[in-house]
């Protein structure tokens, strides 16, 4: 039987570099000691398009349609739990560039903010990975028949049409770039 979640695992990889480079920087960043906005900026386009719009949309619009198609609550359900997750994740990242955005402008108290938010975005994000890797996946994995299991792959596959050619490769190459980042910190 074809596995449903493969590709969703392997996009959290990338993802899980990500967020140690959030962890790195913005706890640096909440000492005043790291103030690479550009960082933040990528990072937030980096959640937003290849996290949010390319990952994110595969769970949401395939996996959680085809789990509740067969069977599972819409509401008060692992699904729901999950949305709100995705929901309470976008918060913090447009809190996060909103405060990287006002200190590029030289406003104060920023780093705090920007800190604070990379920070719970990173940590609710990486529980949430754990939750659908180590429970939610298994659970697709489980429920839902081998016969409606090419079309979840064909609603992938369409999700990844809509994207530009090397879509995923320009993400893995923002947070190869980072991990490669020496650390100047700000004095």
């Amino acid at each position: 039987m074809r596995e449903i979640t493969a590709t969703l695992v392997q996009e959290h990889k990338l993802i899980l570099r990500m967020l140690a480079l959030l962890e790195r920087n913005a706890t640096l960043t909440g000492f005043d000691k790291y103030n690479n906005y550009q960082f933040y900026l990528d990072g937030v386009e980096f959640i937003r398009n290849y996290a949010d719009r390319f990952h994110h949309a595969k769970e949401e619009d395939v996996l959680f349609e085809a789990l509740v198609e067969n069977g599972m609550p819409r509401l008060h359900s692992p699904v729901a739990a999950m949305l709100a997750e995705h929901e309470l994740g976008r918060g913090y990242v447009r809190a996060m560039e909103k405060a990287t955005l006002a200190a590029l402008t030289g406003e104060p108290g920023q780093h705090s903010l920007i800190a604070e938010n990379a920070l719970a975005y990173l940590m609710l994000l990486r529980e949430h990975i754990a939750k659908e890797d180590g429970i939610l996946y298994p659970l697709a994995e489980r429920v839902i028949p081998a016969e409606k299991r090419p079309a979840i792959v064909a609603g992938y596959a369409s999700a990844e049409a809509r994207t530009p050619a090397d879509f995923a490769k320009r993400y893995e190459s923002i947070v190869v770039h980072y991990e490669a980042e020496p650390l100047q910190t700000a004095a």
